[in-house]
């Protein structure tokens, strides 16, 4: 069941960090003022469950801010990390009552959400909500057969690279520092997370991030505040290219 969280300040769409890479990006501005009328904020302390697999949900949100996970259990009580929800993503799904994973803040994680009956009323209503979450539907089934190339065939070096640069493409309170080519951003993972998400055990993990510091691609200040002197070359570590595909 969802838990008990309290309501946060309503926040006017257009100061949304997210407004124009989520759900409603294409709504006009009568559209938004439907979306006004039946969303509501929650907001998550991290660590804390946003819903347990199988449990009724009445909702769908997009995250605002903060990091959550996807996490899928086995009958023997295994559990293996499925899937990260990063600023912008949609939760949930629109004619399903049940929800298909735990959700788990790792961070202080802000969602907008939407009460599910109006929503997907609002779907058939209004072209751009539905063809906009079609678009980011057809968007994360990419992500995720990029993320089965990832965990299949990239060496323990190229995958902590790769979750560093998806990290940083996806931060939507990404800074960028002086030098050119550089940006910084807050790694929402422990390293035994990333380790579970990697498939990766937590020695190789913590051995590959230091090689990665040792060799200049990235810059640690603290546990998890990360500077990349040279995005391209955090690319080329990944095996990816400029354009975000694999480098042949």
């Amino acid at each position: 069941m969802l838990l008990d969280t309290p309501k946060i300040a309503p926040q006017d769409c257009g100061d949304c960090p997210i407004r124009h890479r989520a759900v409603c990006a294409r709504c006009d501005t009568d559209e938004l003022l439907k979306l006004e009328e039946i969303k509501y904020y929650r907001s998550f302390e991290a660590g804390q469950t946003v819903v347990w697999a199988d449990d009724r949900m009445d909702f769908v949100a997009s995250v605002v801010s903060g990091v959550a996970t996807l996490t899928q259990a086995m009958e023997d009580g295994r559990t293996q990390m499925v899937g990260l929800l990063l600023p912008s993503d949609f939760v949930g799904r629109p004619g399903r009552q049940g929800a298909a994973y735990d959700i788990v803040a790792t961070t202080d994680l802000v969602m907008c959400c939407f009460r599910k009956k109006p929503f997907e009323q609002m779907m058939e209503q209004t072209p751009h909500v539905a063809q906009r979450l079609l678009q980011m539907t057809l968007d994360e089934l990419d992500a995720a057969r990029e993320w089965m190339l990832v965990l299949g065939r990239k060496t323990a070096r190229e995958k902590i690279a790769s979750l560093l640069a998806i990290v940083a493409r996806r931060d939507a309170s990404l800074n960028m520092v002086p030098a050119a080519g550089s940006l910084a951003f807050d790694l929402p993972l422990t390293r035994e997370a990333m380790a579970d998400y990697l498939g990766l055990t937590l020695e190789t993990v913590s051995r590959q991030v230091s090689a990665l510091k040792r060799d200049g691609v990235i810059t640690l200040q603290g546990k998890r505040h990360i500077v990349v002197p040279d995005f391209d070359r955090l690319l080329e570590e990944a095996g990816d290219d400029n354009d975000g595909g694999m480098l042949s």
